[in-house]
């Protein structure tokens, strides 16, 4: 969330910008330089004062606030309690799968039996929980960054594994595009993180492709799911076998 140090900051840069000097400032507002220099240099300040500043700068207060959220730090993993709010709901997490992939209001409901009205009290819903940033005409940031991934054991992911992990891998895999790679080998410790750095680098091709192609024609797209997995692990029936 946005702190009045926050505005202060961003209005910092703005007035750098424009390259205008706090004595400027002070004409503009009426005031001393030296109380300009001291109220900047505090950091909090009344919004009054902040949309009195916004007006010398010719900057909508509201472009200011938007500039300011976008400058926050984006999110690598949700809370629990995050990820429990949004499992709570089939249609709800439907939504926020179909966000992370930067989808559209339009394409949500042209694809899903979803009306117009539910498909925005969702995006409101991920609003509130803070997954997106939902501004006007139904268009939304997401608040996630290129590297986020659900909690390793947390509900999202216990979801999956519950209801979607068998149904994903009964699939034949032998359709085009398609593939399943089944590798086991012991490396070295020190070079299991390499490996596990150049499967994130797929995922973001992967995920980068994606945006890319959003200005394709739906008949030249194709929805694929990829699942990288890497782990120490042995079969359990193998594992039972060990002298």
């Amino acid at each position: 969330m946005s702190t009045t140090a926050d505005l202060v900051s961003a209005l910092k840069h703005e007035l750098k910008a424009a390259r205008m000097t706090y004595a400027d400032l002070a004409v503009a507002m009426g005031m001393a330089e030296s109380s300009i220099k001291r109220m900047l240099a505090k950091g909090d300040m009344p919004l009054s004062r902040i949309d009195a500043i916004c007006r010398a700068l010719k900057l909508d207060f509201a472009d200011l606030a938007r500039r300011v959220a976008d400058a926050q730090p984006l999110l690598a993993q949700l809370t629990q309690e995050q990820e429990r709010a949004v499992v709570a709901d089939k249609k709800l997490l439907l939504v926020a799968i179909c966000v992370l992939s930067q989808w559209t209001l339009e394409q949500i409901v042209a694809s899903y039996r979803l009306t117009e009205a539910e498909c925005i009290g969702y995006l409101a819903q991920l609003d509130r929980i803070g997954i997106i940033e939902l501004r006007p005409l139904n268009r939304y940031r997401l608040k996630l960054a290129k590297a986020f991934r659900w909690r390793p054991h947390g509900p999202v992911m216990d979801y999956f594994r519950d209801n979607a992990l068998l149904d994903y891998f009964s699939g034949g895999f032998d359709g085009a595009g398609e593939g399943l790679l089944l590798v086991h080998g012991s490396v070295s410790r020190s070079l299991a993180p390499s490996f596990m750095e150049r499967m994130q680098r797929v995922a973001q091709d992967f995920a980068q492709q994606h945006l890319a192609d959003q200005k394709l024609q739906d008949k030249d797209r194709e929805g694929y799911t990829l699942l990288l997995a890497m782990r120490s692990w042995e079969f359990e029936a193998f594992g039972a076998l060990r002298r």
